[in-house]
C-alpha cells in the first residue's frame, strides 16, 4: 500500500512535519509543504522489473505517490510516448531530440491529467464530495473530466478572457465555470478564500502538496523510456514552476531507490517574453523572482505572474547548471508550425515556447549540439489554433478539375516516368 511510505507532510523551508491532511503552507513561516517519503522502505519494495510488469500508464510508480492503495481517478493516465525527433533535431542543429509528448495523455490531452488523478484520488480519501480549481485552461479541463467521471461536484474559477476552446472543454464535462475579470493571481487568492470557506478541495490550494506530486510522473516515465537513465538536458515549459522542480525531483527519488545510478541532468526553464518572470530572475541572478502584474503572451496556459513555485524552479536551474529563457510571441507560433511540420506533433502555445526556448538555448550555445535534449510538450494544439492561424497557408480551392489541380503541384514534383 503506497500509505506506508508516505509519513506525512513537510515544510520545504523550515522542514517542520504535518499529517497527511488537506493543507499547503506552513504554519510557521508560511512555507509550501510537500509528501515526506520513506524512501528506505520504497526502495525495498520497488523494482525495475516490477515497475515494467505492471500497466504502461503513471501508476506503475505508485510507490512514489502519496495516495493509500490503488487510485479511484484517473486509473488510465500517463504512459505517454517519448518520440525520437530526428527531423526536429535536424531543424534545430543537434544530434539528438527527444519530445515526452504529453499532447496525447488521456483523457484531456495535457500533462495537467496526471496532477489531477492524484489530487482527486486525495480527495476522495479525504471526503471531500466537491472540488476546483483555478486555472489558465489545461487544468481546468482536467479537474471538469476527471470530476466527471469521479462522480464529484466542480467549480472551476478561470480567467475571463481565456481561449473559447478551452472554456469549451470545461464546460462539456458539466463543470460549474467561473470566467473571472482579472488575472490568474487575482484568480487563484479568490480560490483560495473560496475552499477555506466551504470547505472543497481545491487541486491547487489545499490539495496542492498532493496534486503536485503527479507531475513527477513525466519525469519517471522519461527515464524508464531511455533505458533506466536521465538525458543530459532537459527543457520545461514554466506556469507556476512546479513542474521542473517535480521532474527535477523525480530523477533523484528513482536513484535514492535504486532504479537508476545517476540523477545528473541539466534542467532549462522556459517561458514567454509577454509573462517572464521565473525566466527574468535566472538572467539577473536573482534568488527569487519579481512578479509580472499584467501578463500578455498567446501562450496563456503559462500566464502567471506570481508562480508559487518561483524560488524553487531558479534553485533547480542555477543547481543544475541549466538556464532560463523566453521568447516572443512570434517565434512561439513559429516553433509550434516547426514542432507540426517535422514530427507531426501539434502542441499548444506552452510546446511552442518550449521548443522555441530549446532553439535559443541552442544558439546560444547553451546546450551543445552534440549532446542529446528532452522537450517536455505538456499540452495539445487542439486546444490553442488561433495561435497559428496567422502562420500558415490558406487552403488552395479549386473546381473538381484536373486541370486546376496540376499548376498547384508544377515545380514541386519530379516528372513522372512513362
Amino acid at each position: 500500500m503506497s500509505a506506508d511510505f508516505v509519513r506525512g507532510l513537510k515544510c520545504r523551508l523550515c522542514g517542520k512535519t504535518y499529517p497527511k491532511e488537506p493543507l499547503n503552507f506552513c504554519t510557521e513561516d508560511f512555507g509550501p509543504l510537500e509528501v515526506d517519503y520513506d524512501y528506505e522502505a520504497i526502495a525495498e519494495a520497488l523494482s525495475r522489473s516490477k515497475v515494467e510488469l505492471r500497466p504502461n500508464n503513471m501508476w506503475r510508480f505508485r510507490e512514489l505517490l502519496p495516495i493509500d492503495g490503488e487510485p479511484t481517478v484517473g486509473a488510465q493516465v500517463g504512459g505517454t510516448p517519448l518520440v525520437r525527433a530526428d527531423r526536429l533535431a535536424e531543424a534545430l542543429g543537434v544530434e539528438c531530440v527527444w519530445v515526452k509528448n504529453d499532447a496525447v495523455n488521456f483523457p484531456t490531452l495535457s500533462f495537467k491529467d496526471r496532477v489531477v488523478s492524484v489530487a482527486l484520488s486525495k480527495a476522495r480519501e479525504f471526503g471531500f464530495h466537491t472540488v476546483g480549481c483555478a486555472s489558465t485552461g489545461n487544468l481546468a479541463n482536467s479537474v471538469a473530466a476527471n470530476a466527471a467521471a469521479a462522480g464529484l461536484e466542480a467549480y472551476i474559477l478561470v480567467p475571463h478572457d481565456l481561449e473559447r476552446s478551452k472554456f469549451l472543454a470545461t464546460s462539456i464535462y458539466g463543470a460549474k465555470v467561473v470566467g473571472v475579470r482579472g488575472t490568474y493571481d487575482e484568480v487563484n487568492r479568490l480560490c483560495t478564500q473560496i475552499a477555506f470557506k466551504y470547505g472543497w478541495g481545491f487541486v491547487n490550494i489545499n490539495l496542492r502538496p498532493f496534486y503536485a506530486e503527479g507531475s513527477k510522473t513525466v519525469g519517471f516515465e522519461i527515464a524508464e523510456q531511455l533505458g533506466w537513465r536521465t538525458p543530459q538536458h532537459v527543457v520545461v515549459p514554466m506556469a507556476g514552476g512546479s513542474l521542473i522542480g517535480k521532474v527535477h525531483k523525480a530523477f533523484h527519488e528513482l536513484a535514492k531507490v535504486g532504479l537508476i545510478d545517476d540523477p545528473s541532468c541539466k534542467f532549462y526553464g522556459a517561458q514567454a517574453t509577454g509573462c517572464n518572470p521565473i525566466t527574468t530572475a535566472v538572467k539577473n541572478g536573482w534568488e527569487n523572482h519579481r512578479p509580472v502584474r499584467k501578463p500578455n503572451t498567446i501562450a496563456k496556459s503559462l500566464a502567471i505572474g506570481d508562480p508559487a513555485d518561483g524560488y524553487f524552479a531558479c534553485k533547480v536551474m542555477r543547481e543544475t547548471g541549466g538556464w532560463g529563457e523566453d521568447v516572443s510571441d512570434p517565434e512561439i507560433a513559429e516553433a509550434m508550425v516547426l514542432l507540426g511540420k517535422t514530427e507531426g506533433i501539434f502542441a499548444e502555445t506552452a510546446g511552442g515556447v518550449t521548443v522555441a526556448v530549446a532553439r535559443k538555448l541552442i544558439d546560444q550555445g547553451r546546450i551543445p549540439r552534440d549532446e542529446e535534449i528532452v522537450l517536455c510538450i505538456t499540452g495539445n494544439g487542439l486546444k490553442t489554433q488561433d495561435a497559428v492561424v496567422d502562420y500558415l497557408d490558406r487552403p488552395a480551392v479549386i473546381n473538381p478539375s484536373l486541370e486546376e489541380f496540376e499548376p498547384l503541384v508544377e515545380g514541386s514534383r519530379e516528372p513522372v516516368l512513362v
